[in-house]
């Protein structure tokens, strides 16, 4: 059975949904820990951390909040669906998917670093790691629809 433009545009739409979702999570839990990080100063007992954990909050504060930004733009593009909207979705969607791999990066940096880390630095590796592959996929799916009618509103 052949995969429809309507079906591609609830999936997009539902894609939007959780990578919403997943980047306000990373907002609150990365301005959280950066506060902590500069009030507490470096190695709190309960905050933990290691020589990477300010670059990974800064990197997935960054990326929350392109991310977020991102979203928007997706959700413009899924309202209007058009070849007019999908250039901006898709190159929104990977600078967006650039920085957070980024943050991605240096969560497995800071994973094989070791030490110490508390609940909500582990709460915000895992979350950056599950937002990476479903900004992966959203823009997948993106360029899917840029190179097939099929799948959505193509230039062809």
């Amino acid at each position: 059975m052949a995969v429809g433009r309507d079906e591609m545009r609830g999936v997009t739409g539902l894609l939007l949904v959780v990578n919403l979702v997943l980047y306000l999570i990373i907002i609150g839990l990365a301005s959280w820990c950066f506060n902590q990080e500069i009030d507490l100063k470096l190695f709190n007992r309960h905050f933990g951390g290691n020589t990477a954990t300010v670059f990974v909050l800064i990197y997935a504060l960054l990326g929350g909040v392109i991310g977020a930004s991102s979203v928007i733009a997706g959700f413009i593009h899924n309202r209007a669906w058009s070849r007019d909207s999908l250039g901006n979705a898709t190159s929104t969607a990977l600078i967006s998917f650039a920085v957070t791999a980024l943050a991605f990066g240096l969560v497995c940096k800071e994973i094989a670093l070791g030490g110490y880390r508390g609940n909500i630095l582990k709460t915000l590796e895992i979350v950056v790691i599950v937002s990476t592959f479903f900004q992966m996929l959203y823009l997948l799916l993106l360029h899917a629809g840029m190179y097939s009618s099929r799948y959505g509103p193509a230039y062809s």
